[in-house]
């Protein structure tokens, strides 16, 4: 494989010699690059959202695997789906080389480990019924390639998001997404631009997934889970909008019935 375009020199030099004002105007000058390169790969994304719908319209789960800041953000993302779409909280999985401390602290040698990745996956009785969407910047992460690879040999569907073109990593899924950000700004810190192209892909991918699924409403997302009191005078606030009632009785409903679209079903009902 080629030099990663990951691992290349920094456009800049003398970092320890610039003003605050400079580091921070280069780096959200090389941020701004981001979104330029994901609108590249959309097309890309559009075919492994529709392939992961299709597979969790049918039961199916789906799991992302990565490690360090790559397997944070795929952890992150599978969180936040069970309270802002109100999925289970097994339908979107996130699974990170040395498990879950390494989510706070980087675990040695984790990413190394070539066997692991499955070892994971097989703990939650993976089936061809499930998605499993690696997440590597350099496109070479032993853990995520060879969980990959495994799964394909197990006719598991495979997505990647990667950072470098003709990676391992693109080899081993039927979905590959590829977003080049070039030179990072701290010379092969992905933690930065790398990071910053996985997150917005995976917000992409979860939330369009979760809107075909049928989880949001015009714009509203009508199944979040009532956690705390601003969710609760969000979801009250909707009903308001979308029923025309009083703010006191949009509370009512949701209290009797839990969820936004529960409280307008049976809104429509009586």
């Amino acid at each position: 494989m080629s030099k990663l375009t990951t691992e290349s020199t920094s456009n800049y030099d003398g970092l320890d010699l610039m003003s605050s004002h400079d580091i921070l105007s280069a780096i959200n000058k090389e941020d701004k690059t981001v979104p330029l390169a994901i609108e590249k790969a959309i097309p890309s994304i559009e075919n492994a959202v529709d392939a992961i719908t299709s597979k969790l319209k049918t039961g199916g789960r789906l799991f992302y695997i990565g490690a360090g800041t790559s397997g944070r953000l795929g952890v992150v993302d599978a969180s936040e789906c069970p309270p802002t779409f109100g999925v289970d909280d097994n339908v979107i999985i996130g699974l990170i080389a040395g498990g879950d401390r390494a989510i706070r602290k980087a675990v040695e040698n984790a990413e190394d480990d070539e066997l692991q990745a499955w070892k994971d996956l097989e703990q939650f009785n993976i089936t061809q019924k499930d998605v499993v969407l690696g997440i590597a910047a350099s496109g070479s992460t032993p853990y995520v390639v060879h969980g990959l690879e495994t799964c394909q040999a197990q006719n598991i569907l495979t997505v990647c998001i990667t950072n470098n073109a003709n990676s391992p990593i693109t080899k081993v899924s039927n979905y590959p997404i590829e977003i080049v950000v070039g030179p990072e700004f701290v010379t092969g810190s992905t933690r930065m631009k790398a990071g910053t192209a996985q997150k917005l892909t995976l917000n992409m991918i979860s939330t369009a997934v979760m809107i075909k699924l049928g989880k949001v409403k015009g714009n509203k997302m009508v199944d979040m889970k009532l956690s705390n009191n601003k969710l609760i005078d969000r979801g009250a606030k909707m009903l308001v909008d979308e029923l025309n009632i009083a703010y006191e009785k949009a509370l009512h409903l949701l209290g009797n019935h839990g969820s936004v679209r529960k409280a307008i079903d049976a809104y429509h009902k009586n």
